[in-house]
């Protein structure tokens, strides 16, 4: 029993190391495939273990309660005979004669045998899915590896934004400090921009001047909605929904600078807030694998 324990507990942590990698590679489109899969293993697993540890307890039983049984059979009643002395019975009892023939007719127990295949399928299963998951290569760390190479070839410094759903509007707000662009949108912000009311958090300003530009010119968004655009901009207004390649098209629009994106594989992609380009860019950091809760932008500033 304690053989078993051990190696249930070692599947389940082979298991969930799977699920870690599973869940960093996935994107916002394959997130709820991948969650569906996993929870779909992490039930198979739970399933088979039960069914092990099921078959391990009724063998362990019929163990300890066959010598009892077979005691009873052995222990045969003495008759007197006159002439011999003491001799076994000869005949057996009712009780005794019943459960030989119970033993000698009794069929394999065919759901103990369809249990048993079924978990050395989920151990086969087990088995596969822990060579693959220790088969993978280490998005984090070639991820790591490639964006520290990227910024000393572009001088670059991160500076790091908290993963909290906001990053990459808190990292847009971060660099328009860092280049001394004017907070004031372009656009009619709800509520109406004042110079004060945007202290603190920074990520809110960028939020609701997002969501401004966007609803405010919906041909240039609309092909890409999934949604009405009212409940879109409403969630980049008054939720932590992530951003991504539309919001950070519309932010450069509304504060006239063009947006650097470093990928995780080195390339940069360039979101221009006009033909030509504007005179003041920023610069990002998107993530894809570093960070444990998916998608990520951090901050960067020129090396001084």
């Amino acid at each position: 029993m304690e053989d078993l324990q051990k190696r249930h507990r070692q599947e389940q942590k082979d298991l969930q190391s799977r699920i870690t990698q599973k869940q960093k590679s996935a994107t916002k489109k394959t997130r709820k495939g991948v969650n569906d899969e996993c929870e779909q293993l992490e039930r198979q697993l739970k399933d088979r273990q039960e069914s092990e540890l099921s078959i391990l307890s009724a063998t362990t039983t019929n163990v300890q309660t066959e010598p009892e049984a077979d005691k009873d059979c052995s222990e045969e009643p003495l008759h007197r005979d006159a002439d011999h002395g003491y001799d076994l019975v000869k005949t057996s009892t009712p009780a005794v004669t019943a459960s030989r023939s119970l033993s000698q007719t009794r069929k394999p127990n065919r759901q103990k045998a369809r249990l048993a295949r079924r978990a050395a399928e989920q151990e086969d299963a087990a088995v596969k899915a822990a060579e693959e998951a220790a088969s993978l290569p280490d998005h984090r760390e070639k991820e790591r590896e490639t964006m520290s190479e990227a910024f000393k070839k572009h001088g670059l410094r991160e500076k790091a934004i908290r993963p909290d759903g906001h990053c990459l509007y808190s990292a847009v707000a971060d660099q328009l400090n860092a280049v001394g662009v004017s907070w004031k949108p372009k656009v009619t912000t709800t509520p109406a921009f004042d110079g004060t009311q945007y202290a603190a958090p920074d990520y809110k300003l960028t939020r609701d001047s997002a969501a401004a530009y966007i609803f405010e010119h919906p041909d240039d968004f609309l092909p890409f909605l999934e949604e009405p655009l009212d409940e879109y901009t409403k969630k980049i207004r008054d939720t932590a929904e992530w951003g991504g390649q539309l919001e950070l098209l519309a932010l450069s629009k509304v504060y006239g600078v063009n947006i650097n994106v470093l990928q995780g594989d080195g390339r940069v992609e360039r979101i221009e807030s006009e033909a030509g380009g504007a005179d003041t860019s920023i610069w990002l950091a998107y993530y894809r694998h570093t960070y444990g809760l998916g998608e990520h932008y951090n901050s960067l500033q020129r090396e001084p």
